[in-house]
């Protein structure tokens, strides 16, 4: 994923000088392994206080920390969006260790999710090559929207795909290529193996902790995750300028924590190469340019449902960004 450099003709990229990109695309195993640590340990700390809470007094009283762990399991995601730049350490074998565990824990395979993201900065807003558009689900009443919002859908849909490809040993999806093929089956059925290991050492053990402290919470946290996704590019142009195609929420400090700094997406998204600790340097810079700006995740979440309740009522097909 090469840095952006030129755009769309008539709107002008906010240009970074050799020296200036070279400064903030340095990775730093200390920083991602800060960022790693404190967000694992959260879960750690949350998950132990579920099964105190929930063995002591009932699972009824652990329901809130159900909702604050399923926000941060699935933002576990970030932590495979950013490994899978390689851009979390500097080391790539960290890069590897965090990105295998965190998209296992999400269930989302990690070289699948690799070549997926990889078409996404190729042609993002694109309604015939970008991934998420394509798998995006095109919500056409109020029902179906709230469906969508949930996050649900897309996690029984990738689910689905991860097993059809172990069951089937087939990958057809336009963004695999024939070479990275069986590796795509070879991990769908590592998944499936290890998942169903868990399955039966939780029944051998008759034991419901991985329930509470990681299905329920990573199936409620894609309430969280979903909204927040639908804002990155829902409503953006489609033009090739991350500066036109997608947004930057500005929000505060402990949701860009908990979503590494992703909320900066215009500037991932003209910048991958810069790893997520620098983004809101970097937003100093480009910060004049960026087109699409959403102020908090209420009121953005706000615009992206009125945006696809209008394309629907107008008869054209909405494509979720």
């Amino acid at each position: 994923m090469t840095d952006a450099t030129i755009s769309e003709p008539g709107h002008r990229l906010k240009p970074l000088s050799p020296a200036m990109l070279r400064e903030l695309s340095v990775r730093s195993n200390l920083r991602g392994a800060a960022q790693s640590l404190a967000h694992y340990g959260m879960i750690a700390l949350v998950g132990a206080s579920i099964w105190t809470v929930s063995s002591r007094y009932g699972i009824i009283w652990a329901l809130p920390l159900m909702a604050v762990q399923g926000y941060l399991v699935a933002f576990l995601f970030m932590a495979v969006h950013e490994t899978a730049h390689k851009t979390a350490f500097r080391s790539r074998g960290l890069n590897l260790t965090v990105g295998y565990l965190s998209a296992f824990i999400i269930g989302l395979p990690y070289e699948y999710y690799c070549l997926f993201h990889w078409d996404h900065h190729r042609y993002t807003q694109d309604p015939e090559k970008d991934p998420e558009l394509i798998v995006g689900v095109k919500p056409a009443s109020d029902a179906q929207l709230a469906l969508a919002y949930s996050g649900l859908v897309q996690v029984a849909g990738r689910l689905w795909l991860m097993l059809g490809h172990a069951v089937t040993g087939k990958v057809v999806v336009p963004w695999i290529p024939n070479n990275k093929r069986a590796t795509i089956v070879a991990e769908a059925r590592a998944y499936v193996a290890l998942y169903t290991l868990l399955f039966a050492l939780s029944l051998w053990l008759s034991s419901a902790l991985l329930l509470w402290i990681w299905i329920v919470p990573l199936l409620t946290g894609q309430f969280f995750l979903r909204p927040y996704l639908y804002a990155e590019h829902t409503g953006c142009e489609r033009t090739r300028s991350a500066f036109q195609n997608t947004r930057t929420t500005y929000t505060g400090a402990l949701v860009k924590w908990i979503a590494w700094n992703m909320p900066y997406h215009v500037e991932h998204h003209a910048y991958p190469s810069i790893p997520f600790h620098a983004l809101p340097k970097l937003n100093e810079i480009v910060d004049g340019e960026i087109v699409y700006r959403g102020r908090g995740y209420l009121r953005t979440t706000r615009e992206t449902w009125a945006w696809f309740r209008r394309h629907w009522k107008s008869g054209s097909r909405p494509l979720p960004g």
